[in-house]
């Protein structure tokens, strides 16, 4: 087994020299939520329903193609990749029936990454449970074995699903979302968590339908990580932990009255349902719902319409051949008829409600559920047993830790669960941004705050002007980060999902190649992560397949930093001419000096430089970034190993200005001096002024992936570096007469997002 290249020190990573490391990276890619044979985005009905039959070999990417995105991504400067993949591509075909074909894809993909020095940790990601109910995640065999009919989810609006919409390119922006909160999500996520409290008459081959779904999902990670063992040189590099499920979600655990929406839901848009409703129509009655809407002040009740499934049903028929998948459902749990009708709580005979607080209480004891009960309990349960599964295979495995978004996290501080090797990872989306599609320079709301009660009315929690959206965004990031410490101990925090929507404003930046708006709703993003001193992030994401029309190919969503509509982003340059790494002398008393701008610039002639994979030349205007899809705030300065603690870094994108202070303990090695990734889209040349020391600038190039990198050998104590760079040329503000009434607007009312 190689040496450990990452391992925990408290709240901070460390190489082998101990140095600190911050975690730069991205998700990767968005393309495995579907699969590649056939080719299914979430806009393809074709075969939609022949679940069983796909395959998944060649997402995220061919392995043919495999470098030129890792070298894109390296000379972009991330060195992690947050590696997205799926329950439904391991065990697609039935249960226990794994695709070994494209585990071996996975595996070469890991290969291919390893020669670019990424770290990985594993992702087994889920939206809203699977593709068949408009996301991602779990194959469609798991909803049959909950007694689903998903050919009925669009009729009953147990799930709204794009493959499936009438007009696929009209599917509602950010709908997919609402689905948490439809009958599909509400049954499978209780089932998978609780299903043995709340549904102990659905037995499936001698075990509850919980114990039932959660062992294949964890044999199913699991078995995906014993091949990756078996191959012998995925573990420790690249592959340095495993990440729990995606999003996890409740379903209607803990809902005091399923017949009202309760106070703590805070996304409505479309359709929005009582989970009694949900239950209706999914039987097939009609019921007059309520519509919501979002607009400039949150969502907002817009109407009502009535859903009517006219007699069709999303439960499973009794004429269902239950035998397809070759498991035996007990006699005491009936097809044909609502699960939930089965266990008392409401009569289908006459469409009464007889049990509306059914899952408010634990049922082992009595207690009140509320999210936090929940954490601590069916979720701790559940992460328990898929920590105890990776650790069997890979014992110093980092486990990255995921509870449901912007809730709390579990409490385990100073009990056994607290294992020394956890990573806290939160996620963390601007809703306003994400939902309208839109930058708000005017206003935004402290979301984190209002869900935790720290003011006393939501008005309070507006925050009027970008540097205060910008400081807002901070704090709520700090606040996650140290809530984490409060409730889980001391542990690394990394967001593993932030991101935003790159087609603001109905496209205009496709329009225009003015991305204005997506540089500084990203920057802000980026700010927010720095100031916060949380240990890394992985940025949503990058799509392979992303374009101008259909985004990132799933549920209209258009959060890539990559596009093949775009105009190309400019890789690092190469060395200048006549300098090699070889004539780099650290003892010459000019060493400083000599590596600094005056030896540095960068010209086209040295941009067009041919490397093996992906050169690219620029194509700026006099530093002109228009087109580029907001480069210049996802490819920043970062710290990369920092000798001693890192204490401040932050990218001042409107000055071009890097900042960065630490606290040695000691001089630095002269094989491990701090490093930080200096790309020279900003510092093409640069000013360097340091507390002490001697500093160097060179390009590095490895399989084709170029990086500028500044090394700092300095001395104990406090130490600070400013680095400054050449301020580029940004597009023109958008129209801000939208905006105009908005102050006084927010003034007057007050705004709950999510």
């Amino acid at each position: 087994m190689s040496p450990l290249r990452l391992r925990i020190d408290g709240r901070t990573f460390r190489d082998n020299e101990n140095r600190e490391v911050t975690l730069h990276g991205i998700n990767c890619a968005t393309d495995a939520k579907f699969p590649a044979t056939p080719d299914q985005p979430s806009h393809v009905a074709d075969k939609f329903f022949d679940g069983d039959n796909v395959s998944f070999v060649n997402r995220p990417f061919s392995a043919e193609d495999a470098a030129t995105h890792f070298a894109r991504l390296r000379s972009w400067g991330y060195n992690t990749i947050r590696y997205v993949f799926t329950w439904e591509a391991i065990e697609h075909a039935g249960p226990g029936r794994y695709d070994e074909e494209w585990i071996q894809h996975t595996i070469t993909i890991l290969r291919k990454a390893k020669d670019y020095g990424f770290y990985i940790f594993m992702d087994p990601h889920q939206d809203v449970w699977s593709r068949f109910s408009g996301g991602s995640g779990a194959p469609m065999w798991t909803l049959y074995a909950c007694g689903l009919d998903p050919t009925f989810f669009d009729v009953t609006e147990a799930a709204l699903v794009q493959n499936v919409y009438p007009e696929p390119e009209n599917y509602p922006k950010m709908i997919w979302a609402t689905n948490y909160t439809r009958l599909v999500c509400q049954v499978t996520f209780t089932l998978f968590f609780a299903g043995k409290q709340f549904a102990p008459k659905a037995i499936i081959d001698g075990k509850n339908i919980q114990d039932y779904l959660q062992d294949h999902f964890i044999g199913a990670v699991e078995h995906l990580a014993k091949r990756i063992k078996e191959a012998g040189d995925l573990w420790h590099d690249p592959i340095v932990g495993f990440e729990s499920m995606n999003e996890p979600n409740r379903g209607v655990i803990g809902h005091q009255d399923i017949s009202v929406i309760p106070s703590e839901q805070k996304l409505q848009k479309g359709t929005s349902p009582t989970a009694w409703q949900a239950i209706l129509t999914g039987s097939g009655n009609a019921c007059e719902i309520d519509t919501w809407d979002f607009g400039g002040l949150g969502p907002y009740k817009s109407g009502s319409r009535l859903v009517d499934p006219e007699g069709k049903s999303a439960w499973l028929s009794s004429s269902y051949d239950d035998t397809k998948y070759g498991w035996k459902r007990d006699p005491g749990w009936r097809l044909g008829e609502c699960l939930w009708a089965q266990h008392g709580i409401w009569d289908p005979a006459t469409n009464t409600l007889l049990k509306k607080d059914y899952f408010a209480k634990d049922p082992r004891n009595g207690a009140t559920i509320d999210y936090e009960y929940f954490n601590d309990h069916w979720f701790l349960d559940h992460w328990r047993r898929y920590s105890k599964m990776v650790k069997a295979i890979f014992p110093d495995s980092l486990m990255f830790l995921q509870a449901p978004v912007l809730e709390i996290p579990p409490a385990i501080k100073g009990t056994e669960d607290d294992d020394a090797n956890i990573v806290f990872c939160p996620h963390f989306y601007d809703g306003i941004t994400l939902l309208t599609k839109k930058w708000n320079r005017v206003w935004n709301v402290d979301v984190f705050g209002v869900l935790r009660g720290k003011y006393l009315t939501p008005a309070f929690a507006i925050k009027i002007g970008e540097n205060a959206i910008r400081n807002c965004f901070a704090n709520q990031l700090t606040a996650i980060r140290e809530e984490g410490t409060d409730k889980m101990g001391i542990h690394p925090c990394l967001f593993s999902e932030i991101g935003i929507p790159y087609d603001m404003d109905d496209k205009f930046a496709y329009k225009t190649g003015n991305y204005s708006s997506q540089i500084a709703a990203l920057d802000a993003n980026h700010f927010a992560l720095e100031q916060s001193h949380a240990n890394g992030f992985a940025l949503w994401c990058y799509t392979v397949n992303n374009n101008h029309y259909w985004g990132d190919q799933w549920n209209g969503e258009d959060l890539s930093i990559y596009s093949k509509d775009d105009k190309p982003v400019p890789n690092a340059g190469s060395f200048p001419e006549g300098q090699s790494r070889a004539s780099l002398d650290v003892n010459s008393p000019s060493y400083s000096r000599a590596q600094s701008a005056e030896t540095l610039s960068v010209d086209p002639s040295n941009l067009r430089k041919s490397l093996s994979v992906d050169r690219m030349s620029s194509k700026s205007d006099n530093g002109d970034v228009r087109g580029l899809r907001a480069a210049e705030a996802f490819i920043r300065p970062t710290p990369i190993a920092t000798h001693g603690d890192l204490t401040s870094s932050g990218f001042d994108l409107k000055n071009a200005t890097f900042r960065l202070t630490l606290s040695a303990s000691s001089s630095t090695p002269d094989d491990a001096p701090t490093t930080v990734y200096l790309p020279e889209f900003h510092f093409p040349t640069s000013t360097v002024e340091v507390s002490g020391g001697k500093w160097s600038i060179a390009s590095e190039e490895h399989n084709g992936a170029v990086q500028q990198l500044l090394k700092w050998w300095h001395a104990e104590g406090d130490q600070s570096m400013t680095v400054k760079g050449v301020v580029r040329k940004q597009g023109g503000a958008l129209s801000t007469e939208e905006d105009e009434g908005y102050l006084q607007q927010c003034q007057k009312q007050a705004c709950v997002i999510m």
